[in-house]
């Protein structure tokens, strides 16, 4: 690994890859905890209550909970407030717990009710990280390169992607002791179980959007 890519003396993949698996279970406990008319400005609450429950010993970053068009909202930026959760809708959950000093990070969108374009832009962001990832391990892209590919991608699909989520280093806590760049702005190809994917689409004209991100393996 590179010097970016590195790692305490004593790091332990397994431990990793079960802060992998504990991070994707509370994105889906978290999201089926997303109820129609509900506020956003609960959520927040609600996954730090999930994840309080099942163990996590802190958060390297806060919970995201993005409604209906706050799902277009860059990482970081506030919601507009008074957004709640429509009975067909669309919402996305991120979260970047700690579990036993291990980093998980871990995004997805969900739907409510049977809006098609929900489904499509859902579906998207995870085809397209799906592609991008697929192209990592066959041709050894460098970070730049896959993010480049992930634009033309996501432009074949009909979608805008956000370059700022443009994945990082995911590590014992905490990564950005090494590195605190993104992945789309390294200058080779990144090792297997060192980088998350981010992936951030949204409608070209329309204020809804989609998130989907995991670990590189």
């Amino acid at each position: 690994m590179r010097e970016i890519e590195r790692r305490k003396a004593d790091f332990d993949l397994s431990r990793l890859l079960k802060a992998r698996e504990r991070t994707l279970q509370a994105v889906a406990e978290i999201a089926g905890a997303m109820k129609a008319g509900m506020p956003e400005e609960d959520a927040y609450g609600i996954a730090k209550a999930v994840l309080a429950e099942m163990g996590a010993e802190k958060h390297w970053h806060r919970p995201w909970i993005r409604f209906g068009p706050n799902t277009t909202k860059l990482y970081g930026e506030l919601s507009a407030p008074g957004c709640r959760l429509g009975p067909d809708d669309i919402f996305f959950v991120d979260i970047g717990p700690v579990w036993g000093g291990y980093e998980g990070d871990a995004g997805d969108t969900f739907t409510t009710g049977s809006n098609a374009e929900f489904f499509r832009c859902r579906d998207g962001a995870r085809r397209i990280f799906d592609a991008v990832s697929k192209r990592w391990r066959q041709k050894s892209l460098a970070g730049r390169a896959l993010y480049e590919f992930a634009r033309k991608k996501a432009d074949e699909l009909g979608w805008a992607l956000n370059l700022r989520a443009n994945g990082h280093c995911l590590s014992d806590f905490p990564h950005a002791l090494y590195y605190k760049g993104g992945l789309a702005e390294v200058s080779f190809a990144p090792s297997p179980h060192a980088w998350v994917l981010e992936i951030q689409i949204r409608h070209p004209s329309r204020e809804f959007g989609a998130f989907y991100e995991d670990l590189l393996f």
